[in-house]
């Protein structure tokens, strides 16, 4: 099947003035089947893609909830159309405009909301995430709960290799300060296993779907703005696994890091408010 332009995605109706989602093309492999859907945000990611689909395959995740792939421009052959279906991916979205893990999340979000999905639940899609805690999210979800966030370190989950820097960045720095901003006690902020809700993502004082979000911007506001707004906030175990010899980021160790702490900066100013 060839991908498609998108038109529909680009158009500006989702949440009011200053939306406007990248340029990209949709594969879709099968129709919706599921109340909600996996978002995987990729590029380049190799063999860890792979062991991750492989891995939700065998643990029957396609069987809960649709997967989305949202590619920002992989080179690696790693997203294959033949290997996603094999592997149950129900749809591969290609971003061919400019942006960053945000602009990504954004297209995530936007075909979600587009194809009626009562909820979004994102992984990253390096394998450092066991999937098998899916079904967790979704019950949380079915609960009521708008705002799921995965945490390693609660009761039932596990921090296994975190480097020493990014644990104590999240528990001196980024937690306590989303924490206070937020208004709910979160321990893990850094995180990208999380799952919201139809209604927070379309509620008018959320706007998720605005250009500004681009780079690292989305995943702290969202934090901060759902529990603001009263939205049911609420954590899950969630096991979290570095390999011992690499760090998979996209984030580079200096310049990254100095954004992140801008972004993080900007949300607790409330910069990013509608």
């Amino acid at each position: 099947m060839s991908p498609t332009p998108t038109a529909d995605l680009t158009h500006d109706v989702l949440n009011g003035a200053g939306s406007h989602l990248p340029q990209c093309t949709v594969q879709e492999f099968a129709p919706r089947r599921t109340k909600y859907c996996v978002c995987i945000p990729v590029l380049n990611e190799g063999e860890r893609i792979r062991r991750e689909l492989a891995d939700m395959k065998a643990h029957d995740i396609p069987g809960c909830a649709d997967i989305v792939l949202v590619d920002g421009g992989s080179t690696d052959g790693s997203v294959h159309p033949d290997f996603l279906q094999f592997h149950g991916v129900r749809t591969l979205v290609v971003r061919t405009g400019p942006g960053k893990l945000s602009a990504q999340l954004r297209l995530g979000y936007a075909y979600a909301m587009r194809q009626g999905y009562e909820g979004v639940i994102t992984v990253d899609g390096n394998d450092k995430d066991d999937v098998d805690a899916i079904p967790v999210f979704i019950h949380q979800m079915n609960a009521g709960f708008d705002l799921v966030q995965g945490s390693r370190f609660v009761p039932g989950g596990k921090a296994i290799n975190t480097p020493l820097s990014r644990l104590l960045a999240i528990k001196l720095v980024h937690a306590p300060l989303i924490s206070r901003v937020a208004g709910f006690p979160y321990t893990d902020t850094t995180n990208g296993f999380r799952g919201y809700s139809r209604r927070l993502l379309l509620d008018p004082r959320v706007q998720p779907f605005r250009s500004l979000f681009n780079r690292y911007e989305l995943l702290a506001y969202m934090s901060v703005r759902g529990p603001q707004l009263g939205f049911r906030t609420c954590e899950v175990p969630v096991v979290r696994r570095y390999p011992k010899d690499s760090v998979p980021t996209k984030i580079s160790p200096l310049r990254g890091n100095m954004e992140l702490l801008s972004v993080l900066y900007k949300t607790a100013r409330g910069s990013f408010n509608p």
